[in-house]
């Protein structure tokens, strides 16, 4: 098992791993939309869902993964009628390759951001 840890996205907030690699699969914490600095990016659900695919994209890059090996994606999104943004912003990096994916509105993400997202990928 090996951690994952990269300056290119915001560090963990609390008592966890920026993602874990156990044998040849990584498993993304969720990213909200922190810069690698940890500033919250303001503005809608596109500019947040870009910033959070711009993480996910670091710490993949970090494990070995890429969009391209992406098996699973869980989405979290504060509210569904945001669904068809995050899916526009969504699918400008899984346009050919579309892993499985489950998208749940909830009440509330950590530090009141409008989307979270966490990925299981295969390790190159």
């Amino acid at each position: 098992m090996k951690a994952i840890q990269t300056n290119q996205a915001p560090a963990a907030i609390g008592p966890y791993s920026q993602g874990i690699v156990v044998n040849n699969l990584f498993y993304s914490s969720g990213q909200i939309p922190l810069t690698a600095e940890g500033t919250m990016v303001t503005g809608d659900i596109k500019v947040q869902t870009q910033q959070v695919f711009q993480n996910l994209q670091a710490v993949l890059s970090e494990a070995g993964a890429s969009f391209e090996t992406v098996i699973k994606a869980t989405v979290f999104i504060k509210d569904m009628n945001d669904f068809a943004a995050v899916n526009e912003v969504y699918g400008k990096y899984f346009n050919v390759h579309k892993p499985a994916r489950s998208c749940v509105e909830v009440a509330r993400l950590p530090k009141d951001a409008l989307v979270e997202i966490e990925v299981v990928a295969l390790v190159k």
